[in-house]
């Protein structure tokens, strides 16, 4: 996507905004998706991992109005206009889960947060595994500070959006996919560190093909919080022999096969502790001004397919397909998994020759066509004008 299509978003849901509500919004704030080039569920571990912010935004257009201190919110396709009380904030499993998480964290660190008239527009596509909930969150979450003049700090504010997320949503998440839709900066990756936070930005100038393998999947629905749970015992195990190790990516790999625990725990474990290391690494060779080593990414597919077991027919067959095209560096799956989305590592020329060639072999073999995006890193949370 281009610049020109962020344009288009923005613009799009101050449409729904008209419609809606006449007029025109105060402001209209923005944030993005996101691809995890490496690094796959050690944010919950202590650990780290390398995305990027992609060019695929959810838009927020906002405006104050008079009355009861109530959000009304416009999504364009949802036929009319929905209606969240600040007095009655409670889960009803909708998307609008999302913002109600954050109107309760703004209310519940003392912001007297007015009536907001509220349209929202995106590109990001939900269930895919690029983050839709965070870009969502973020973008929300930026639009109603700005709109009050408070401070939206990039990393402060994405862990408020966590909290929404952990804490009236219900699901157990890391940081990453926060961090990634408010802390997202246009040619670089962000080598992010969870315990503690910590971010910085590396170069990264390629492009990713991201491959939609059209299998929904849902946090809520997955087996994420199953996989929190095994890492905890694992984590547990493991402070019986070495009660120094504070999170379960701090282990070394002699601890994780030393310790006591069910198998299943110790091949998680495994995963969390080798794909750490498999970020370092990468960090490394970008912060030297090489490509992305696409054996690495091939490795933690591997990884996350045999020891994390959140792989899927879906995403093995775009990776086995990908690897076998000339000028194909490597490819992994891309977010939690379960289905979502693979990305693939390579030249500009190998990129849109696998994105011409592999739907309809996905189609074949599948039964279903995916989607296809090539993308590069682009800008976290920010104004529209």
């Amino acid at each position: 996507m281009s610049g020109e299509q962020a344009v288009v978003i923005a613009d799009e849901a101050r449409r729904h905004f008209a419609m809606s509500f006449g007029g025109k919004p105060t402001l209209v704030a923005s944030a993005a998706g996101r691809v995890n080039l490496i690094g796959e569920h050690v944010d919950y571990n202590g650990g780290e991992a390398l995305p990027i912010a992609i060019q695929r935004r959810t838009a927020v257009a906002i405006r104050l109005h008079d009355g009861a201190k109530v959000t009304h919110v416009n999504s364009g396709g949802t036929g009319g206009v929905l209606r969240i009380d600040h007095a009655r904030l409670a889960r009803r499993r909708k998307w609008t889960d999302y913002l109600s998480g954050v109107l309760d964290q703004l209310i519940g660190a003392g912001v007297d947060v007015p009536g907001l008239d509220v349209a929202i527009a995106s590109d990001v596509p939900s269930g895919s595994g690029l983050s839709s909930s965070a870009a969502l969150e973020v973008s929300f979450d930026f639009a109603v500070r700005s709109l009050l003049g408070l401070d939206a700090e990039p990393i402060a504010l994405a862990l408020e959006c966590q909290r929404a997320e952990r804490q009236f949503v219900g699901v157990p998440c890391g940081a990453m996919d926060q961090l990634s839709a408010a802390c997202g900066r246009a040619g670089h990756a962000l080598h992010m560190r969870f315990e503690p936070v910590h971010v910085r930005a590396v170069s990264f100038t390629e492009s990713v093909l991201v491959v939609d393998t059209a299998v929904p999947r849902s946090l809520r629905g997955s087996a994420y919080a199953e996989r929190v749970k095994e890492c905890g015992a694992a984590l547990a195990a493991i402070q019986r022999i070495a009660p120094g190790v504070p999170a379960l990516a701090a282990a070394t790999m002699d601890e994780v096969e030393r310790a006591d625990m069910p198998e299943v725990s110790r091949r998680r474990a495994r995963h969390v502790v080798a794909e750490c290391e498999r970020v370092r690494l990468v960090e490394e060779v970008l912060a030297a001004g090489s490509r992305f080593p696409g054996e690495l990414a091939l490795a933690s597919h591997t990884s996350l397919r045999d020891d994390y077991g959140c792989s899927s027919r879906e995403l093995d067959w775009v990776v086995e397909y990908a690897m076998r095209m000339p000028g194909v560096a490597g490819a992994r799956l891309t977010g939690a998994g379960w289905g979502g989305c693979a990305i693939v590592f390579g030249e500009e020329a190998a990129l849109h020759a696998v994105e011409e060639a592999l739907p309809p072999a996905y189609a074949q073999a599948i039964g279903h066509r995916p989607r296809t995006w090539i993308v590069s890193a682009d800008d976290g949370a920010r104004l529209e004008t």
